[in-house]
C-alpha cells in the first residue's frame, strides 16, 4: 500500500491514497485545527484514526479480559430485559457498520472509484462490534453484574465519534451540496446506538442465580453495584443516608464481603505459612521419617502436625527459618499488586497540573493565541484532575482492603496457634504479649500496607519532579534539592529524640495509672483513714515527671513542624535566589516561578513519607520477627495419646514405661510411670506439693512431651482443672458449654455440684453473666462450676484435679457423695481424682501416691495402710492438722449453710492465701446481698449511659478546653496562626508582582530588592510558624495539666457510692486513655486543623482576589462542601465508635482462650472457640469496612469540589485573561492546585478534632457528680487532743445506702462510755458494718446524730473525724510503695515511733529479716506479703495513729487462729484506756468485753454484757449455742 522507500512524506501520501481516490484529503492539516480560531479535523483522519482508535483499545484487552472472566465464575445471570436491550444494539450496530461495508460495494459496481478506508474501516468496526455483543453475552454467563472495560469501551467509541458528529454537522452547514446522504444516516444512527449503549452498560444487571447475596439478609452492595457507583464509591450512600438520619447501630451493619471473611483469608494464610514449615524441614523429612504420617491427625485444624522425629534431627542440619514474609506476599500478593499499577498511574498523573499550568501561563502570554486553547486546557486540567482523584481513591480502597484482609489472617493465625501450642512454648510469652500479637502487631501490618508502596513510589516522584525542575530552571534547582535534603536528617534526628521521650513518658504514664488503678481499688481505705491527699501528691509528683517530658516533646515538635511548614519556602527561596544571581539575564518570570512552586508541592510528600515509611517498616519488620517466633513454636504432638479404644480391653487407661518432660529440652517430671486403670474405677493420686500430681492428669490430656513409653486413653476426656477457668458468658453457658441443652439433666447437675443455694444468691440466677475469669463469683463457686461442666457433657474419662480444695468440709463432703464418689452422678465412669482431702480415700478403689515424679505406691487404702511405708506416713502427718481444723469449726458452719465458705480451711497449703481471700470476699458479698440485688439493674444502667454519647460535640466543651488552655494564649496563638498565613500569602503575592516586573536589556531592574523583601517576608513566617507551634503545644500542657488535677481532686472528692456505682474500669479508663488523648493527640491535631482550615481560606481568597468571578462558584461549592463535610462526619463518628466496641470483644476472648487451652482441648472443642474468634474478628470488621469506604466516599466528593475549584480559577482567567498578569494567572491556579489537599485534610481533622475533643468532655463528667462533706471546714471548733475521752453517744441513727432504698440502719441509741469495749455481733446483713460506716461518715446519717465526747460528728470536716479515729478493716489493703510509706504515708512519726509499732504488731523480726527494712517494696496490692501479715501490718497502723477510738471489722477467714490470737493480745494490753468497737465473727474473741450490741435486720435487739445476754437466753444465746461457747 505504501511504497517501500521515501520516508514520511510517502507514508503520508499513501495515507492520502487511502482515505480518497485523488489524494485531495490529507491525514492531517495543522492550519485547519491547531492554528484556526473554529478547528476542525480533516474527513481522512475521522475515518481512520477516530474509528480504530476504540477497535484497537477492546483488541488489546480481549484477551486478558476473556482470561480473566474464565477464571473468575460468580454463577450466571438470567437473560434480563437490560441484557437483551444491550445484546439488541450490539447487533444493530454490527448490522450498521454492515451495511456501510456493502454500500462501498455497490457504489464500487455503480461508480469507479471509492477510497479504500471506506471498505477497510467499517469492516474492522463491524468486527468489533460482534466482540462487543459476544463479551456481553459471556459477561452474562460468568456473573458480571457491571463491568468497566466494556463500559470504557462504549465511553472511548462514544468521545471518538462525538468528534465526527461535530464535523460532520459542521459540514452540513457549510457546504450542503457535499454531503453524502447514505453515509450520514448510517452514521447518525451508529452514534445514537453508541449512546444507548453507553446508558445501558452504566446501570447494574440482576444478582446471578444461587450467589450467596440472595440469602444475605444484609448483604454488601459493593458487589452489585455498577462500575460508575464503584469508582465513586456511590453505592455506600443509602448507609450515609441512614447514618444522618439516626445513629447507625449494629443491625444496618452489610455483612463482609465472601472474600473478606475469616473462613476465606485465614485458611489462605494457614495453608502458605504450614507451607513454608515444611519447605524449611524437607531435608530432614526424608532423612529420618518413614512416610507412615497419619493423615488423621493432619486434618485437625488443617495444621500438619510436627513428629517429634523430625526436631530430634534437627541440629545435625542448619535448616533455614520459614518466611513469614513469603507466606503473607503469597497469599495477599496477587490482590496488592493492582495497587502498583493505580500508583503509577496517579504518580505520573500527579505532573500534569503543572504542565497544564505552564501551558496556561504561556496561553495567557501569547494574545495572538486562539482562546479555544484556554478552554481545551481548562478541560484537559479538570479531566486529568478528576481521573487522578478517583484513581487515588481506587488505589487506598485496594490498600485498605488488603490490611483488613491482612490484620484478620494474622489475628485469625494467631489464634489457632495458640491452641496448639505446648506448654513450654506458652510459657515463653505472656497473656498480655500474645494478646499483643494480634491487637499492636497486625494494626501495624495493617498501617504500613497503606504507605508501603511509597517505598518505589516516593523516589520515583522524586526523579520526575527533579526531570521536570531542571527543564524548567536548570541546575539552580540542585540549591532546593540540597536544601530538602538536608531537611531529612533533621528530621530524622527529631524523630529519634521523640522516640526517646516518648518511652520515657510511656514509663511514667505506666507508673502513674498502677499507682491510680490502686487507689481505685483501695478507695475506700483512703477515705477511712483520711489519706486522699497523701496519694494525691503521689499522683501529682508523677504525673509532673510526665509533663516535663511532654514539654521537651513539645518544644522538639515545634522544630519539626518549623521545618515541615518552612521547607518548601526555604527550597523555592534557595533555588530562586540561586537561580537569578548566577546570571543577569536569567530572568523569573511567572512560567519559571509558578510551575517550580507547583512542583516543589508535589516533592514536600514524598520527601517527608520517606522517614515515615521506613520507621513504620522497622517498626512492622520488629512485629514481622514475633509473629514468626509465634509461629514457629512447637506443637502438641497428637499422637502422644492413643485415643482409639481397644475394643474389649478392659483398661480405660493405661500407661506403660512412661517418661515426660514438659518440653523437649527439659529434664523429665515424671519417670517410670506404670498405670492400668480399669474402666469405671475411681483412682486418688496423694502426694505432697509438687510431687507430679497434676503432671500425671497433664500427660493423659497429652499436654506433656512423651520422652518414652506409651499412653492410651479409652473414650472421651472431661477436665477439671486445679485452678478454674470461667468464661465470660452466663453461668448456663458455662456449664452447658456448647452441648445440647438437656434440660432435667441439667438441674440434676445443678444439684449435685451444689451450685442451687448459689443460684438464689445470684441476680439472674443461672442466667446471671460472670465477669471475665469470673470476678464475681467466690473460688468455690467457679470451682463447682467447672466441675458441673465436666459432669454435664457425660465424657467415658474424668481427670479431676483437686476439685475439693476451693469448697467448704461440708459442700466438699456434698459434692463427693452425690457426683464423685461410689453413688454419685459419675459412677460407672472411669474417675482419676487429685486430691488432699483425707477423709474421702477408704471409698476409693486405688490409691496413686506420688512422690518427686514416680508413683511410689499403688493399691486400696487398707492394703497401703497395711504396708506401712510412704501413704502411712503421709496420712500420719495429716491427720493432726485435719483433726485440730475440724473441732475448731464444727459450730461455725451451722447458721451459714446457704453462705459458701463460712467453715473451716481445708487442709491444704498451697493455695491457702488464695482460698481465705475467696472467703473474705464471699462474706461481703453476701453482705451486700440486697443491697446488690437493687444494684444491679442500677450498675447496668450507669455503665450503659457510659458509651451512648451520640450526636454533636457541644461548643461548650471546646470553650471548657480554651479555658483550661487560658483564653488570652489561645487567642493569642490564633493570631499568630494569622500572621502566618498572611505572610505565607504575602510572599507569593510579592513572587507574582515580581514576574510582572517589565524586562529592560534583557534584566530586571528591581532584583535584589525584589528577592531581600521575598526573604525577609520568609523569614517572618517561619518565626511565626514556630512561635504558634510552642504556643500550641505549652498551651496544651497547661490544659492538660489543670484537667488532670481537677479530675483527679474531682474523683478523690466523690462518696463512697460513686465507685462502688461507676465501674473502675472506666475510671482507669479516663486516667489513661483520655488524658493520653488530651496530653498528645489534641494539640497536635488542633495545629493541623488551623493549618489546613487557614490554608483553605487563604487559597480561597487569592482565587477571589485574581478572578472576582469565581465567588459565584465558591458560595454554593462552599455549601455542597459543608454539607458533606456533616453528612460524613454523622455516619463516620458512629462507626469508630461500634467498630472500638466490637474490637474489645476479640481481645477479652482470645486472652480467655489463652489461659482455658487445656481444657479447651481436653474437650476438644477447638473448633467451636477458632469459630467463635472468627465471628468475632468478622463482627468488628463488619464496622470497619464502612468506615473506610466512607473515607473513599468523602475523599472522592471533596477531591471533587477542589477540581472545580481548580477548573473555575482557570476557566475564569482564560475568560479575563487580557485583564490579567500573567504572575497573577500563575498565583491563581498554583493556590487552587493545592486546594484540594487541604480541602481533604481539613474535613479528616475536623473530624479528628470531634472525636478526640470528646476526652475533655469525658473528664469534666466528674465535675457534675455529689461529692463528699468539706474536707477541712474554715473555722474548725474541735479542741486540740480531741477526742481525749473516747467517750461514744448515738442517739435515734439510722443511715440509707441511697435515696430510693429502705434505712439500712435504724432507730439505734447507744451511750459507750471512755474505754468501754464493746462487741458488735447479728446474722449476716443486719447492719454491723453499715455501723461503722455511720461512724466515719462514709455514708451520712438519714435520721439522728452521733457525737463523740460531746461534739457532734456531723459538724466536723471529714478528714478531722476520720483522722481521729482508727480503723482496722476487714480486708487488709496494701499499696505499692515501701513499708514505711503504707505505715505512715505522710511521714508523721520518727522512725523509732514506727519500730515500735513493728514490735507491738509482733512484725518487728520479720521486718528486720529484710534487706530493705522499712524500705522494703511492697507489691501491687501487698501481694508479695502473706495475708496474715498484712493483717498484721494493718494493726500497725493503728498502733502508730494510737487514737481514742478503735474499731475492729474481725477478718474472719483471712487470719489464721495464730494470728487472731496475736492481734487480739496487742489490743487488749495497747488499748486498754481506748474505746473498742468490734464487729465479731467468732463470738469467742469477745466474750471477755464489757458489752454486746446485738444487731438485727438493722435494729438494736440487745445491748448488755456477754453473761447477761446468755442468761436472758435471747438471739445471742443461740449464737453462741451455734458456735459451741454455751
Amino acid at each position: 500500500m505504501f511504497g517501500e522507500s521515501g520516508g514520511a512524506h510517502t507514508q503520508l501520501s499513501g495515507m492520502n491514497r487511502f482515505c480518497s481516490a485523488d489524494s485531495s484529503d490529507p491525514l492531517w492539516d495543522w492550519n485547519r485545527t491547531w492554528r484556526a480560531q473554529n478547528p476542525d479535523v480533516t474527513p481522512c483522519f475521522q475515518n481512520t484514526v477516530l474509528i480504530w482508535i476504540p477497535c484497537f483499545y477492546l483488541w488489546l484487552f480481549a484477551p486478558f479480559y476473556f482470561l480473566y472472566l474464565k477464571s473468575h465464575n460468580r454463577g450466571y445471570i438470567c437473560m434480563s430485559r437490560l441484557n437483551k436491550a444491550k445484546t439488541v444494539t450490539g447487533l444493530l450496530l454490527w448490522i450498521i457498520c454492515w451495511s456501510d461495508v456493502f454500500y462501498a460495494f455497490w457504489e464500487r459496481g455503480h461508480r469507479a472509484a471509492v477510497a479504500p478506508v471506506y471498505l477497510v474501516s467499517p469492516t474492522l468496526l463491524g468486527i468489533t462490534m460482534l466482540l462487543a455483543t459476544f463479551f456481553i453475552q459471556y459477561e452474562r454467563m460468568k456473573g458480571v453484574q457491571s463491568s468497566g472495560v466494556m463500559l470504557n469501551f462504549w465511553l472511548v467509541a462514544l468521545v471518538c465519534a462525538t468528534v465526527t458528529f461535530r464535523s460532520k454537522i459542521l459540514q452540513a452547514l457549510d457546504e450542503p451540496a457535499a454531503i453524502d446522504l447514505f453515509r450520514y444516516t448510517t452514521f447518525y444512527i451508529y452514534y445514537a446506538l453508541l449512546l444507548i449503549s453507553l446508558i445501558l452498560s452504566c446501570i447494574s444487571d440482576q444478582l446471578p442465580l444461587f450467589s450467596p447475596a440472595v440469602k444475605d439478609p444484609n448483604p454488601c452492595p459493593e458487589a452489585g453495584a455498577s462500575f460508575l457507583s464503584r469508582i465513586s464509591f456511590w453505592w455506600i450512600t443509602g448507609l450515609m443516608m441512614r447514618g444522618y438520619k439516626k445513629p447507625l447501630e449494629e443491625k444496618d451493619l452489610w455483612s463482609l464481603n465472601p472474600d473478606d471473611e475469616s473462613q476465606m483469608v485465614v485458611p489462605q494464610l494457614v495453608r502458605r505459612w504450614n507451607h513454608e514449615c515444611n519447605k524449611g524441614k524437607r531435608p530432614e523429612d526424608k532423612a529420618v521419617y518413614s512416610p507412615k504420617r497419619s493423615t488423621k491427625a493432619e486434618e485437625k485444624d488443617g495444621q500438619p502436625i510436627e513428629e517429634s522425629e523430625i526436631l530430634i534431627s534437627k541440629a545435625s542440619q542448619k535448616t533455614r527459618e520459614p518466611s513469614l514474609f513469603l507466606a503473607l506476599c503469597r497469599t495477599f500478593g496477587p490482590y496488592f499488586l493492582i495497587s502498583f499499577v493505580y500508583k503509577i498511574i496517579h504518580d505520573v498523573l500527579m505532573f500534569v497540573g503543572p504542565e497544564i499550568l505552564r501551558l496556561l501561563i504561556q496561553f495567557v502570554n501569547d494574545s495572538s493565541a486562539p482562546s479555544w486553547h484556554g478552554y481545551f486546557y481548562t478541560a484537559l486540567l479538570f479531566v486529568c484532575t478528576c481521573i487522578q482523584t478517583l484513581i487515588l481513591q481506587r488505589y487506598f480502597h485496594v490498600c485498605f482492603v488488603s490490611g483488613m484482609r491482612l490484620r484478620t489472617a494474622i489475628v485469625g493465625a494467631v489464634y489457632r496457634k495458640a491452641l496448639v501450642i505446648t506448654n513450654a512454648a506458652r510459657r515463653t510469652s505472656t497473656v498480655g504479649e500474645i494478646v499483643n500479637l494480634m491487637s499492636v502487631d497486625a494494626q501495624r501490618f495493617m498501617d504500613l500496607i497503606t504507605y508501603i508502596n511509597m517505598i518505589w513510589s516516593a523516589p520515583l516522584q522524586v526523579i520526575l519532579a527533579l526531570y521536570f525542575l531542571w527543564q524548567n530552571l536548570g541546575p539552580s534547582v540542585l540549591a532546593g534539592v540540597a536544601v530538602m535534603v538536608l531537611m531529612v536528617p533533621v528530621n530524622a534526628v527529631i524523630a529519634m529524640k521523640t522516640k526517646t521521650y516518648q518511652v520515657a513518658q510511656m514509663k511514667s504514664k505506666d507508673s502513674r495509672i498502677k499507682l491510680m488503678n490502686e487507689v481505685l481499688n483501695g478507695i475506700k481505705v483512703l477515705k477511712l483513714y483520711a489519706w486522699e491527699l497523701a496519694f494525691k501528691d503521689k499522683v501529682s509528683q508523677i504525673r509532673e515527671s510526665e509533663l516535663r517530658v511532654l514539654k521537651k516533646a513539645a518544644y522538639l515538635a515545634a522544630v519539626s513542624t518549623f521545618t515541615w511548614v518552612c521547607a518548601p519556602f526555604l527550597v523555592a527561596l534557595s533555588t530562586f535566589a540561586v537561580y537569578v544571581l548566577v546570571d543577569e539575564n536569567n530572568i523569573l518570570d511567572a512560567q519559571k516561578a509558578f510551575v517550580s512552586l507547583a512542583l516543589f508541592n508535589i516533592l514536600r510528600f514524598p520527601l517527608n513519607m520517606l522517614p515515615m515509611v521506613i520507621s513504620s517498616m522497622v517498626q512492622a519488620s520488629v512485629s514481622l520477627k514475633r509473629l514468626r517466633v509465634f509461629l514457629s513454636h512447637e506443637e502438641l504432638e497428637e499422637d502422644s495419646v492413643d485415643r482409639r479404644a481397644v475394643t474389649g480391653a478392659p483398661d480405660s487407661v493405661r500407661i506403660v514405661d512412661g517418661t515426660f518432660s514438659w518440653s523437649k529440652d527439659d529434664p523429665p517430671a515424671l519417670k517410670r510411670i506404670n498405670v492400668c486403670i480399669p474402666e469405671g474405677a475411681l483412682v486418688a493420686v496423694v502426694g505432697q506439693v509438687g510431687s507430679g500430681k497434676s503432671s500425671l492428669l497433664s500427660t493423659l490430656l497429652g499436654e506433656m512431651h512423651k520422652q518414652e513409653g506409651f499412653v492410651s486413653v479409652k473414650g472421651s476426656v472431661a477436665y477439671v482443672p486445679q485452678q478454674a477457668w470461667i468464661q465470660n458468658a452466663t453461668l448456663k453457658e458455662n456449664i452447658v458449654f456448647g452441648q445440647q441443652m438437656k434440660e432435667s439433666y441439667y438441674w440434676r447437675v445443678l444439684e449435685a455440684c451444689a451450685l442451687l443455694p448459689d443460684l438464689e444468691i445470684l441476680p439472674g440466677g443461672d442466667d446471671t453473666e460472670i465477669g471475665e475469669k469470673g470476678v464475681n463469683l467466690s473460688g468455690g463457686q467457679k470451682q463447682r462450676v467447672s466441675l458441673a461442666r465436666a459432669v454435664y457433657c457425660g465424657c467415658s474419662v474424668y481427670l479431676l484435679d483437686d476439685p475439693l480444695s476451693a469448697v467448704d468440709a461440708h459442700v466438699g463432703k456434698h459434692i463427693f457423695e452425690k457426683v464423685i464418689g461410689p453413688q454419685g452422678l459419675l459412677q460407672g465412669h472411669t474417675r482419676v481424682l487429685v486430691t488432699h482431702g483425707l477423709s474421702f480415700l477408704p471409698q476409693v478403689d486405688l490409691i496413686l501416691v506420688m512422690e518427686d515424679g514416680q508413683i511410689r505406691e499403688a493399691g486400696s487404702y487398707t492394703e497401703l495402710l497395711d504396708r506401712n511405708a510412704a501413704f502411712a506416713e503421709f496420712l500420719r502427718s495429716h491427720t493432726n492438722t485435719e483433726q485440730e481444723e475440724e473441732s475448731e469449726g464444727v459450730g461455725d458452719t451451722a447458721p451459714q449453710k446457704t453462705l459458701e465458705n463460712g467453715g473451716p480451711a481445708p487442709p491444704l497449703r498451697q493455695s491457702q492465701v488464695s482460698l481465705n481471700a475467696g472467703t473474705a470476699k464471699q462474706k461481703t458479698e453476701s453482705n451486700d446481698v440486697n443491697e446488690q440485688k437493687t444494684k444491679s439493674a442500677d450498675a447496668a444502667k450507669l455503665t450503659e449511659a457510659d458509651k451512648a454519647k451520640t450526636g454533636r460535640v457541644k461548643l461548650a466543651v471546646f470553650w471548657e478546653y480554651m479555658k483550661a488552655i487560658g483564653v488570652c494564649l489561645s487567642i493569642f496563638s490564633i493570631l499568630l496562626f494569622l500572621v502566618h498565613h498572611v505572610a505565607s500569602l504575602g510572599s507569593n503575592y510579592w513572587l507574582s508582582l515580581w514576574t510582572d516586573d517589565p524586562v529592560i536589556n534583557g534584566t530586571q531592574p528591581n532584583r535584589d530588592m525584589r528577592l531581600g523583601v521575598y526573604g525577609a517576608l520568609g523569614l517572618s513566617q517561619g518565626i511565626a510558624v514556630f512561635c504558634y507551634s510552642i504556643s500550641v503545644s505549652i498551651g496544651g500542657i497547661l490544659a492538660s495539666r489543670y484537667l488532670h488535677e481537677t479530675m483527679l481532686h474531682n474523683v478523690l472528692r466523690s462518696p463512697m457510692s460513686f465507685f462502688e456505682r461507676t465501674p473502675s474500669g472506666n475510671l482507669v479508663n479516663r486516667f489513661s486513655k483520655e488524658t493520653d488523648t488530651i496530653d498528645s493527640v489534641i494539640p497536635s491535631i488542633i495545629k493541623m486543623f488551623m493549618g489546613s482550615m487557614f490554608n483553605v481560606l487563604g487559597s480561597c481568597a487569592v482565587i477571589l482576589i485574581a478572578t472576582p468571578l469565581v465567588a459565584i462558584i465558591i458560595l454554593p461549592l462552599g455549601l455542597f462542601y459543608f454539607f458533606v463535610q456533616r453528612f460524613y462526619v454523622a455516619s463516620s463518628r458512629q462507626l469508630k465508635r461500634l467498630e472500638s466496641v466490637s474490637r474489645s470483644p476479640v481481645y477479652t476472648h482470645f486472652s480467655e482462650t489463652l489461659l482455658g487451652t487445656s481444657v479447651i482441648r481436653a474437650f476438644g472443642v477447638q473448633k467451636r472457640f477458632i469459630g467463635e474468634s472468627d465471628r468475632r474478628v468478622d463482627h468488628n470488621q463488619k464496622a470497619y469496612f464502612p468506615s473506610i469506604v466512607a473515607n473513599r466516599w468523602l475523599a472522592v466528593r471533596l477531591e471533587f469540589v477542589g477540581n472545580c475549584i481548580v477548573m473555575f480559577a482557570a476557566f475564569f482567567a482564560v475568560i479575563a485573561r487580557d485583564s490579567l498578569s500573567p504572575g497573577i494567572v500563575g498565583l491563581s491556579i498554583s493556590y487552587a492546585l493545592q486546594v484540594t489537599a487541604s480541602l481533604n485534610w481539613l474535613v479528616r481533622m475536623s473530624s479528628e478534632m470531634e472525636t478526640n475533643i470528646v476526652a475533655v468532655e469525658k473528664v469534666k463528667e466528674y465535675e457534675e457528680t455529689e461529692k463528699e462533706a468539706e474536707w477541712r471546714l474554715e473555722k474548725s471548733s474541735v479542741p486540740a487532743g480531741w477526742p481525749t475521752g473516747g467517750h461514744i453517744e448515738i442517739r435515734n441513727f439510722g443511715l440509707r445506702y441511697r435515696q430510693d432504698l429502705d434505712l439500712a440502719v435504724r432507730d439505734i441509741s447507744v451511750t459507750i462510755e471512755g474505754g468501754e469495749k464493746v462487741g458488735i455481733v447479728g446474722r449476716t446483713g443486719a447492719g454491723k458494718s453499715s455501723l461503722t460506716l455511720g461512724l466515719f461518715r462514709i455514708i451520712e446519717a438519714a435520721q439522728g446524730e452521733i457525737s463523740i465526747d460531746g461534739v457532734n460528728i456531723a459538724e466536723l470536716g471529714l478528714h478531722e473525724l476520720r483522722s481521729r479515729i482508727t480503723i482496722i478493716p476487714q480486708d487488709p489493703v496494701l499499696f505499692s510503695g515501701s513499708l514505711r510509706m503504707n505505715l505512715d504515708p505522710f511521714d508523721g512519726y520518727s522512725d523509732e515511733e514506727v519500730w515500735k509499732a513493728l514490735e507491738l504488731a509482733h512484725l518487728k523480726t520479720f521486718v528486720s529479716g529484710l534487706q530493705e527494712k522499712l524500705n522494703h517494696e511492697c507489691s501491687e496490692g501487698g501481694e508479695n506479703l502473706s495475708l496474715g501479715q498484712r493483717q498484721l501490718v494493718c494493726l500497725a497502723r493503728a498502733l502508730l495513729r494510737k487514737t481514742k477510738i478503735l474499731v475492729l471489722d474481725e477478718a474472719t477467714a483471712a487470719v489464721d487462729v495464730e494470728t487472731d490470737e496475736l492481734i487480739q493480745s496487742t489490743i487488749r494490753t495497747q488499748f486498754e484506756e481506748c474505746t473498742v468497737l468490734t464487729i465479731a465473727h467468732r463470738l469467742n474473741t469477745i466474750m471477755d468485753y464489757t458489752r454486746v450490741l446485738v444487731l438485727d435486720k438493722g435494729q438494736m435487739v440487745e445491748f448488755d454484757s456477754p453473761s447477761s445476754l446468755i442468761a436472758k437466753r435471747g438471739i445471742f444465746y443461740r449464737m453462741a449455742k451455734d458456735s459451741g461457747l454455751v
